[in-house]
């Protein structure tokens, strides 16, 4: 069996991916990547083994340039992923049995792929601000923030689907594929996959209109040893406190790296930057702050005192299973809603805001290093899952041979 796994996104969509691959391989099926051409994101699939085919620009590109995307560039990057659908990734499918797409950015392009070529599509999401959109805008029980953000990522993704909805109809029309009636059913589907941990993003109750299939989380296992200069570092002290924001580019990193060490130093604790998309770098030449590029995470977390962090769903997921505290500074997207879920559960706090002060930063650092919190986390990690990808490579297959009869 053959199998197209495809998403536009940060490292955090791409790795997922790569680790459904390995456990399709593990169980004798073959797995291709579409993903953008980020020399990182080409670099991680090539350490698993995984076959890599370039789609559309790189994210860095776009999301790390000089200047924010603007609203025609957004409308020029949807016509071209889902042409890229009906071009790259129809050809990288050609001879595939099944394809599955993570997000919206390669949602649209993949159904068309696996139309133009038919066969089976699934839609797979990392949370469940991912799920298939309701039709409706959701009901405000009252004024609260979280009302507000609801209504507003609704609003927002109405938008976005209108906007592929257009270019996905008329490559269709193009090839004389039928019109799409309901662009949320067709590209959504109505059983969506959740490959989130149960804990950390429980499928919505609620959502009766739909059948979730939540899978758990897929993580990629990293067997990498961690670099001399870094154990160096470690062992030369109290466990530091990681601060890092993956993908993110920060409005200012030297305000951000700054923040960093001088909350470090205020609270008694040496800081581990991880230099990430927003170039974090030390301050000062003191010994206190050490600085790391792309490392194991899986192999760090657990030997740091703190994981300070954008909220990314790997970042998160990783930082969950370590069973450190963590604080969340959400930037974007659904990363507000990890750092909810992260102080709900008491594992962690989530930061007021996407930038942190010395006063914002030490008082939340205070409480996630509170031995209560270390208590909580470490609780928290040992009803974790650890085999959502093995579960999801178990399910596909299935799926497949399900869709042809």
């Amino acid at each position: 069996m053959r199998v197209l796994l495809t998403t536009w996104g940060s490292r955090g969509d791409v790795q997922p991916l790569a680790a459904l691959a390995v456990a399709l391989r593990e169980l004798g099926a073959e797995a291709v990547v579409c993903a953008p051409p980020d020399e990182e994101f080409a670099t991680l699939l090539d350490r698993a083994g995984v076959e890599l085919v370039p789609v559309g620009p790189t994210v860095r590109s776009v999301t790390a340039g000089a200047k924010h995307p603007t609203a025609a560039d957004a409308v020029r990057l949807a016509s071209d992923l889902v042409a890229e659908g009906f071009g790259t990734l129809a050809a990288a499918a050609e001879g595939c049995d099944a394809v599955l797409a993570n997000g919206m950015m390669a949602a649209a392009g993949a159904r068309g792929a696996a139309d133009r070529l038919g066969i089976p599509y699934a839609y797979a999401c990392y949370h469940v601000r991912g799920l298939t959109p309701r039709r409706t805008a959701p009901e405000a029980s009252g004024q609260s923030e979280k009302d507000a953000a609801d209504k507003a990522h609704w609003e927002q993704g109405r938008k976005a689907t209108a906007m592929f909805a257009e270019a996905l109809g008329s490559h269709r029309a193009g090839l004389g594929l039928p019109p799409v009636d309901d662009y949320i059913d067709h590209v959504y589907t109505a059983r969506p996959w959740l490959a989130a941990d149960p804990v950390l993003c429980p499928a919505p109750p609620e959502r009766t209109d739909i059948d979730v299939v939540q899978t758990g989380a897929w993580i990629l296992p990293d067997h990498r040893p961690l670099p001399p200069e870094l154990e160096a570092f470690l062992e030369a002290g109290a466990p530091p406190v990681y601060v890092g924001f993956g993908s993110m580019a920060t409005s200012s990193p030297a305000d951000t790296a700054r923040v960093a060490v001088e909350t470090g130093r205020a609270l008694g604790r040496r800081v581990l930057l991880a230099r990430g998309w927003a170039g974090l770098a030390p301050i000062d030449g003191a010994e206190d702050c050490f600085v790391v590029g792309d490392v194991n995470q899986q192999a760090l977390f657990p030997r740091v005192a703190a994981i300070v962090h954008h909220g990314g769903a790997g970042t998160t997921t990783a930082a969950s299973l370590s069973g450190t505290p963590q604080v969340v500074v959400p930037q974007i997207g659904d990363q507000p809603s990890w750092a909810a879920r992260v102080a709900a559960l008491g594992i962690g706090v989530a930061h007021q805001g996407p930038t942190a002060t010395v006063d914002s930063l030490t008082s939340a650092l205070t409480t996630a290093l509170d031995p209560h919190t270390r208590t909580r986390a470490r609780g928290a990690a040992d009803t974790m899952r650890t085999d959502g990808a093995s579960v999801a490579a178990r399910l596909l297959p299935e799926a497949a041979r399900g869709a042809k009869r």
